[in-house]
């Protein structure tokens, strides 16, 4: 498979339990029309953009048996999934968040804990 500005995006994995996250400019407003004024951006840090990728959530444990040390290790990570999906729209702070620069364009990777509102398109 050849790897096409299309496409680099899906090579991407987000780990843990961050986001990847585009940010809207700030004069944008969802179709549902929330919108925070500039001075809210400016003066508390707060950005708000699409999720476009998302990592697995946060890892569980795996416990430690002694008796199974003969075992091995061969069972597969679990992890406590993300409350946050592919396609929200999230609320989130400027400064946990760390900003990156993709294909010309400016993501952020936030963590979860960052995030203060999703907005999400499906039924309730």
């Amino acid at each position: 498979m050849q790897i096409t500005p299309d496409n680099k995006i899906k090579k991407l994995v987000v780990v843990g339990d961050r986001l990847l996250i585009k940010p809207l400019k700030p004069d944008e407003k969802t179709a549902a029309g929330l919108f925070l004024p500039p001075g809210v951006e400016e003066k508390e840090k707060v950005r708000q953009g699409y999720i476009i990728k998302a990592g697995p959530g946060y890892p569980i444990p795996l416990p430690a048996d002694e008796d199974d040390l003969w075992k091995g290790r061969d069972e597969k990570v679990k992890y406590i999934p993300l409350q946050a999906k592919e396609g929200d729209l999230a609320i989130f702070l400027q400064n946990a968040s760390t900003e990156v620069v993709y294909q010309n364009e400016k993501y952020f990777i936030v963590p979860q804990a960052a995030i203060l509102m999703l907005e999400r398109e499906e039924e309730l």
